[in-house]
């Protein structure tokens, strides 16, 4: 109950500091606030959330919490009809057609997993894999590799190599933990550093239109034609911001160090020591995202184990994805732009994902019931089991979106977007949006929306201060990649240390592992690779004091001496 109390006194205060200070200009109707938008007051809605998912380890409650103190702000204070616009904010989250694809692709694909649990064939790849991944490096080294195989979309990559891989790392005493961590810090740096992915085509659509805006509204001709043909090459943009990705780069490096070198540290230390030494693959007292425990989904015994039976559903999943982006991508253009980066940038990822995630659930339960595995009722039943054990997952993930939608009503990201117009030297640019868009991502949960709101902000800023003038080649034209790329990368890294992000979410529940605890044993590494990116990456590249290249060098030869000098092989015996 001590949780409980912390909660109710936290809100507590924070309402009496609110009072006491009179913070908040109330509307003359008094159904709405505009006087605290876009101000430092928008940060209190997701510090709520945040800080009591961190403090009380109660997510649920947290962000639910997090949305009421934001509803109130906009009320005017009312607590009944704060309560009320709470849960219409919930009720909002579930309106986006894309949110509703994604809670769907996530219940069809935890059908899929109960089925081929339930029908043996998870077994039949612990048992087909135990000759190849047959100790705790070579399951993490697998499950690392593994991520270059669903490159393609993050979500995906999250929910289809967590479901797959956990039976193995379980095996192997692997904890839940640093198997959240290789499956959230592979997916998001992969798809934003990668050229097909299901991320470039809004990326480009982002750079692209900030571009053509500011040139519609810019009054010398010269500098007008200039930005045009900068939107008109929105891509070559993209392309040449790739090197200063430092962040996704580096933090795809550090997962592959952590696991061939042997070395942990700060919470992931502990959990990794716990798991090897039999103490559970989870932490005790903990609560997973999703529940892999229900009755629905034991393997039946006597049944033959055949790892086929979820090789080909997955298979299947890839495959249809890959088509659907191909179907999606390619209608409405020409066939001399029918590229392959083009098309995955035109595509519909939600629409993809669905008939994925579909036919997975069609070829399992054909399989399992076409060999006499389990019969119609055990395949509905443990489909149906499946998607139970989302459920968990599923309502923290609305929550989440919730909140999402309660910090665009009081300005959160456009307070923190409005921190970049003050005037600074053109070379800490880069650095700065790289903050701030690690503080946005992390505040509302989103790469995306950080994405959509910081991009229209940091290029025609980075333009004004003289960045990218005549573009390639031109003058400063690394401050405007280093901008650019600072946005994606500061997006990516807020969204790994943020427990309110979609993201974070889905890799805790594909990997049945506590929220809080993937959050907690993450964001020491996400923020030793981000501290590292900043110093050896961001702002010298900025400065034009090293080649990005040379910057991704140094930075991985320092996280090798931090690993080195103070990482502990949590196999190795502790000193007495």
């Amino acid at each position: 109950m001590k949780k409980y109390f912390i909660t109710a006194f936290l809100l507590s205060l924070i309402f009496f500091i609110a009072g006491w200070f009179d913070l908040f200009a109330f509307s003359e109707n008094g159904t709405g606030s505009t006087g605290f938008y876009g101000t430092w007051v928008s940060l209190i809605p997701p510090l709520v959330a945040i800080g009591l998912a961190l403090i009380t380890r109660e997510v649920v409650l947290s962000l639910f919490a997090g949305i009421w103190v934001g509803a109130l702000l906009m009320v005017g204070f009312n607590p009944f009809a704060g309560t009320a616009h709470t849960l219409q904010v919930m009720i909002d989250s579930l309106v986006d057609a894309d949110h509703i694809a994604i809670i769907v692709f996530s219940l069809f694909l935890g059908g899929m997993v109960g089925v081929m649990s339930r029908s043996g064939g998870n077994q039949g790849i612990v048992d087909v894999l135990e000759r190849f991944a047959n100790t705790r490096k070579k399951g993490q080294l697998f499950s690392w590799l593994s991520a270059l195989f669903i490159f393609f979309d993050d979500y995906a990559n999250t929910l289809i190599r967590g479901n797959a891989l956990r039976p193995m790392t379980d095996r192997l005493n692997i904890s839940r933990e640093k198997l959240a961590y290789i499956v959230d810090s592979t997916a998001a740096p992969l798809a934003v550093s990668a050229v097909i992915t299901t991320w470039i085509g809004f990326e480009i659509t982002q750079i692209q239109n900030s571009l053509s805006s500011l040139a519609e509204t810019t009054t010398d001709p010269a500098l007008a034609a200039q930005l045009q043909a900068g939107a008109d090459n929105a891509f070559t943009i993209f392309l040449h911001s790739m090197p200063y990705l430092f962040y996704p780069i580096l933090a795809l490096a550090f997962v592959l160090m952590t696991i061939i070198m042997k070395k942990e540290f700060g919470p992931m230390l502990v959990a990794e020591r716990r798991a090897f030494t039999g103490g559970g693959v989870i932490r005790p007292g903990s609560m997973p995202a999703s529940d892999t425990s229900l009755e629905s989904l034991q393997p039946i015994k006597d049944k033959p184990r055949r790892w086929y039976n979820s090789a080909l559903p997955v298979f299947a999943v890839i495959g249809v994805a890959l088509w659907g982006l191909y179907t999606t991508g390619s209608a409405g253009l020409e066939t001399g732009q029918r590229g392959i980066t083009n098309i995955i940038g035109n595509a519909d990822p939600f629409a993809a994902l669905l008939w994925a995630s579909f036919a997975g659930c069609v070829v399992v339960i054909g399989l399992s019931v076409g060999q006499r595995i389990l019969t119609m009722n055990q395949a509905l039943e443990s489909w149906i089991g499946g998607m139970q054990s989302m459920l968990m997952a599923i309502i923290i993930l609305v929550l989440a979106w919730g909140l999402g939608g309660i910090t665009g009503e009081v300005g959160t990201g456009t307070y923190l977007a409005s921190l970049l117009e003050d005037s600074l030297p053109i070379a800490l640019l880069p650095g700065l949006v790289f903050f701030i868009a690690a503080v946005t991502a992390f505040s509302t949960g989103t790469s995306w929306g950080t994405m959509a709101i910081l991009f229209p902000v940091v290029i025609p800023l980075a333009v004004a201060m003289g960045a990218g003038v005549g573009f390639a080649g031109g003058e400063h034209y690394g401050i405007l990649l280093g901008s650019v790329s600072s946005v994606m990368a500061g997006a990516v890294f807020g969204d790994h240390c943020s427990p309110i992000s979609d993201t974070t979410v889905l890799s805790s529940m594909s990997s049945a592992c506590d929220l809080i605890d993937h959050v907690r044993t993450q964001l020491p590494y996400a923020l030793v690779v981000a501290f590292v990116a900043l110093i050896v990456g961001e702002i010298p590249a900025a400065f034009d004091w090293i080649h990005p290249v040379w910057s991704i060098i140094v930075g991985l030869l320092i996280l090798y001496g931090i690993l080195k000098y103070y990482g502990k092989d949590p196999e190795a015996k502790m000193e007495s």
